[in-house]
Formats: C-alpha cells, structure tokens, sequence
C-alpha cells in the first residue's frame, strides 16, 4: 500500500505540473497585455480581437484534439502542445505588427486546447488507475500558476518595460515544468469507463447517433459558459482595468490577476469541504452571488483598493463553480459533460474578447460590469437545475473531469 500511495502522488506531481504550465503560460502573456497593447497601438477593440481569435483557435482544435488523442495518447499531446506553448511565448515576444500577433495567438489557443484536454486526460487515467480522487487539487495547480506568473511579471515590469526578457524567463520556468512533468507522466490514459454510456444519455432523441442535449444539459451549458467568461475575463482585464481606470502604478497592474489567483487557489482546496457540508447547489448559487455583487460594489466605489477586494470576491466566488457543474454534468452521462466542456471553452475564451467589444463601445469599466453580471447569470441559471447530493458528488466526480477532457 506505502508504494501505491507513492506512486499516486508523484503521478499527480507530475499531472499538476502540467496544470501549473497551462496556467502560467496563460497569466504570462495575459498580465502584459497593457504592454502588448502600447507596443502594437492597439484599440480596446483590436485587443478584444486577440482574444477572440485565441478562442477561435482553440475551438477549432477540437477535431484536431480527438484525432491526436486517438494516434499519439494525452501523454504525448501534453508535451508536444507544452513545447509549442513555450515556442509561441517566444515568438510573441517579438510580433512587428498587429497581423502576425494574430496569427500567434490563433496558434496559441489550438495549442491551449491540446494541452487542456490532454492534461486532463491525465488526470482522469489517474483517478482510473488508483480509484482516488485528484482533480480539485490539479484544477488548483492552474490557479497556482497564473498566481505566480502574475508575481513574475509584476517583479519583471518593475525592473523594464521590454516584454522579450520577461516572456524569455517565463519560457525557461515553462521548460523545467514541463521536464519535471515527463518521466511521470502515464501512458495508459484512457480509462474504459471513459467509452461507457452513462444512463442519462439514453433519454435523450438521437439523430445519427447524436443524443439531443436535454433542459438540463442545456441550462449546466449556459451556465458553464457564463461561468468561464467571469474567470477568463478576469484574468484578461483586470490589469487593464487597474492601470487604466483605477491608475495604479505598472507595478500593482499585474497584482490584480495574482488576488484573482491566490484567492482560487485557496478556495479550491477547501472547495470540496464546503461542497460536503452545504451541498454543490448552495456553494454555486451563493458562490457567484457573491462574485457578482462583490465586482459590482468595487466598480462602484472605483480606485484600487476596491478593485482588488472586488477581484478577490470573484476570486472566492467561482472557485468551486466550474467543477461542482462538471459534477452536474456527469449525472446526464458523457456526451452531456463534452457539450458543457465545449461551451466552457469557449466562454473562457471567446467571453474576454466581448468585453474588449463593449470597452471599445462605452469603456472597460462597463466591460467590467458585464462580468459582474455575467456572474449573476450564472447564480440564475443554475435555479433551474437539481445538483447531485455530496455522495453522488464524490462518485461521479471522477467521470465528470474526465469528460471534460477525454470526450471533447
């Protein structure tokens, strides 16, 4: 028994490695977006087009993503989109013009849709093989990693304003993740539970061997959807926003994404607590209740302090949202949890370049405002839903993140 357990824990080391690359590659580059946007002249708008090409990517990367799955195994896929990541970082650095920055960050979420799915793969073979339950603590590893990309870059701008040595260093810590995760990585990572229609897909009308998402599905879908624009759209404008609207110093711009990810970091590893003892309905419903009236309140109020405090409450708000609706999810069966998988993607993706569109119609703090009420929406939508009790939770908590990796 001391040996599996040994075993399971550098396994997990090595999965969460995977999980903090994806995060600090992600914060990287998102935290120097004010200087990405001066070096290249850009608009709110033209910004808020970057990203939406980054989501385009990756929702393009799907079929790409089933297809590498199939011939080379999530093992294999996590290097080679890891590699790439690193590679794009550098590349970015050093864009002449708006076009080309494009194209990068278009490359960039296909690369991003590879590494999720295949890190997450990972992670389900893993709870497969040991029959123990890891994905909260890996989810918490990505957080962890935007954290610390965010204290890279605010040391890195306090010393120059060049993004090049920045992302040069940010390539180096990628590389040692990435090396770290290799030799621990499984090989065998997929589960035959993973090709095991759940019961609840059966309900459902098929069509050509596609089962017709249900009133459920489609509910955990917008709400997931809503759900990742909050989180994706704070990570993308927070350091905008405090730079330009609140007027902190170039140094304090970056610390609004590190609040946002120090707070989730924490929050997600006493999330499945709260979830046992208040139930997945209570802790989402309250959790971005929370979020949103907290962001609403600091965009009232406007300066630093208040923004960051507001950030910190979204922070603790959507930390446990996202998996307690793959958990809802992996009670309607498999295809339902790849339906809300895809639209979280996308809501992560595509929802920060929306609010580039309305900073460029009026400024980001209504920008802002549509997260805050994005926030809302979700506590909204998920009314409409019944959650799994904490016992059913923990049994198909496994199934849930598997899905969200394995059958997108």
């Amino acid at each position: 028994m001391p040996r599996v357990l040994d075993d399971f824990r550098r396994t997990q080391l090595a999965i969460a490695a995977l999980f903090c690359f994806l995060g600090f590659q992600y914060a990287t580059w998102a935290s120097r977006i004010p200087a990405l946007k001066e070096r290249l002249d850009l608009s709110a708008g033209e910004v808020g087009l970057l990203l939406v090409v980054t989501g385009a990517g990756a929702a393009a990367s799907f079929p790409l993503i089933t297809l590498l799955m199939q011939r080379l195994g999530a093992r294999r896929v996590a290097l080679l989109s890891g590699l790439s990541l690193v590679a794009i970082l550098l590349v970015l650095s050093v864009a002449p013009n708006y076009p080309t920055a494009l194209v990068i960050l278009c490359v960039d979420g296909v690369a991003v849709g590879c590494l999720n799915v295949a890190m997450n793969a990972q992670g389900a073979a893993l709870e497969a093989a040991h029959g123990r339950t890891a994905m909260t603590q890996l989810h918490a590893t990505f957080s962890a990693g935007s954290f610390l990309a965010a204290l890279l870059s605010s040391g890195v701008t306090a010393l120059t304003s060049d993004i090049a040595p920045h992302f040069a260093a940010a390539s180096v810590i990628l590389l040692v993740l990435l090396a770290g995760a290799r030799p621990r990585l499984l090989t065998d990572d997929v589960p035959a539970a993973a090709s095991e229609p759940a019961a609840g897909q059966e309900d459902g009308k098929r069509r050509g061997g596609f089962t017709r998402p249900t009133r459920a599905v489609l509910w955990l879908g917008c709400a997931m959807v809503f759900a990742e624009v909050v989180e994706g759209s704070m990570n993308d404008w927070s350091a905008l926003y405090l730079k330009d609207i609140a007027h902190a110093s170039p140094q304090v711009a970056p610390l609004g994404i590190a609040v946002i990810s120090i707070v989730m970091v924490v929050a997600r590893l006493f999330g499945d607590g709260w979830r046992s003892r208040w139930g997945d309905a209570p802790v989402v419903r309250v959790g971005s209740a929370v979020a949103g009236v907290g962001l609403a309140l600091a965009l009232l109020a406007g300066g630093v302090v208040p923004a960051l405090i507001g950030f910190a409450c979204v922070g603790l708000g959507v930390a446990a949202v996202a998996p307690c609706l793959y958990v809802a999810a992996a009670a309607e069966g498999p295809q339902a949890l790849s339906v809300v998988a895809a639209t979280g993607t996308t809501g992560l993706l595509v929802g920060p370049a929306v609010i580039g569109f309305v900073a460029e119609a009026g400024d980001l703090t209504w920008g802002m405002a549509v997260v805050a009420a994005s926030a809302v929406v979700v506590s909204l939508c998920t009314t409409r839903l019944r959650f799994p009790s904490s016992k059913a939770s923990s049994e198909v908590g496994a199934g849930t993140d598997m899905v969200e990796k394995g059958a997108v």
